[in-house]
């Protein structure tokens, strides 16, 4: 589907910039916008709108540079939608800056009417992430909620296979045209995302992946989402952008539970200024939305195929491909023991000494073992309200302490 107006709609952000304000406002202004654009200079002038600046780029640009991208689109089977077509997206027109095209590979009719989870977080992602970004994603499709990610490497990617792992509606938002060939390797994945969800782009198919572009997607993901989920993000990570943006628009933002490695310094640090709930499993976060009726439902992520995640593809370490050990640096070998002479060695976990705990956190600690155990029985053992409990096991998570299992269990570590 490609609107009557498109032309009109391209034409401007070809003029004026994809990331603009003021194509918003043109928006407010005029019911149509072929009376502002075919009023010539005296109505572009009238509108108050636009700088001398952005006249002078109008009147340099022929509306014939719409006619290659319409047709491009058409020959890809591609739908384009604008800000004055019914189809365009509720849930972005009140974002500041709402893209005024919207280049679209897919179902367009998935984005109302519907719970959407954002699932972001590192490139670089530790099988830790990989494997928990995925187990959200096919959850969340199982309770028939969607999901929406960037469609990069690691977590972004990990997200949108759980999701088609369990049939599920996922939305890839990217930050270059559709067309483009950046990422070829999860081509396959964007084309089964077509099936049920769509893969959007503010940009024309086959435009470059510049690095302003990433920014400026990511407000398309915090707006699309209800609830944006952060899995292992570094401190300076653009999917704090992200939250940042998702908090700003009234978004609930969650954070998965990690550890202390610089992965997740950005994720751990929201979770203690309070700008993240910590989560542990998917409940957590469907509790938190009135709309969705949640039942503890028994999702086997035991038997998930592991050769599904094991396939996701992750930026390499810097030692990727490089001599090991490094050249200077002897490694000497030592002969290979039998079964019999190898000693079997079990070590539980045991609880560590002179550790700066509160009063809270000294009961929840000393109350765990090695045994996993729910969140709820640890409460109801101690006499403590969960909401207590879970504060005091994200310090002890955090500080390495305890770990935590699917179904909202907890252990020594």
């Amino acid at each position: 589907m490609i609107s009557e107006n498109a032309k009109y709609w391209i034409w401007l952000t070809q003029c004026l910039g994809y990331n603009n304000p003021k194509l918003n406002k043109l928006h407010e202004l005029y019911d149509n916008i072929v009376k502002f654009v075919e009023g010539g200079e005296h109505e572009w002038r009238l509108s108050g709108v636009l700088s001398a600046n952005d006249l002078e780029k109008l009147g340099k640009q022929p509306l014939s540079v719409s006619d290659e991208i319409i047709s491009s689109c058409r020959s890809l089977n591609y739908s384009i939608v604008t800000l004055e077509d019914e189809t365009y997206p509720e849930k972005l027109r009140n974002i500041y800056s709402p893209p005024a095209v919207l280049y679209m590979w897919g179902n367009t009719d998935i984005f109302d009417n519907r719970l959407v989870i954002g699932i972001v977080g590192t490139r670089t992602a530790s099988s830790y992430g990989t494997r928990n970004a995925y187990q959200f994603g096919y959850a969340f499709a199982k309770f028939g909620v969607a999901t929406v990610s960037g469609g990069a490497l690691g977590v972004d990617c990990a997200g949108h296979r759980g999701s088609l792992a369990a049939d599920g509606v996922t939305i890839c938002v990217r930050g270059c045209g559709i067309n483009n060939p950046y990422l070829q390797g999860n081509s396959a994945m964007r084309a089964e995302i077509t099936r049920k969800g769509v893969v959007i782009s503010e940009y024309p198919p086959d435009t470059e992946p510049l690095p302003f572009h990433f920014p400026a997607r990511n407000r398309i993901i915090a707006g699309l989402c209800d609830g944006l989920l952060i899995i292992e993000s570094g401190e300076k990570s653009g999917s704090l952008i992200t939250a940042d943006l998702a908090l700003e628009m009234g978004k609930e933002v969650f954070a998965l539970l990690g550890n202390n490695s610089p992965r997740n310094k950005g994720s751990n640090t929201r979770i203690k200024e309070g700008s993240a709930i910590p989560v542990t499993d998917f409940m957590d976060i469907l509790a938190e939305f009135d709309n969705i009726y949640v039942t503890e439902k028994d999702i086997d992520f035991d038997g998930l195929s592991l050769a599904d995640i094991n396939a996701i593809p992750v930026k390499p370490s810097k030692y990727a491909n490089k001599e090991w050990p490094p050249k200077g640096i002897t490694k000497e070998k030592e002969p290979l023991a039998s079964p019999e002479e190898v000693p079997i060695k079990e070590e539980k976990p045991k609880h560590r000494e002179n550790v700066e705990l509160t009063e809270l956190q000294k009961k929840v600690y000393y109350y765990l073992s090695d045994e996993p155990v729910h969140i709820d029985k640890i409460a109801s053992d101690l006499k403590i309200p969960v909401f207590k409990v879970l504060s005091a096991l994200t310090y002890l998570e955090i500080n390495g302490l305890v770990q935590s299992g699917r179904g909202r269990k907890f252990q020594l570590k």
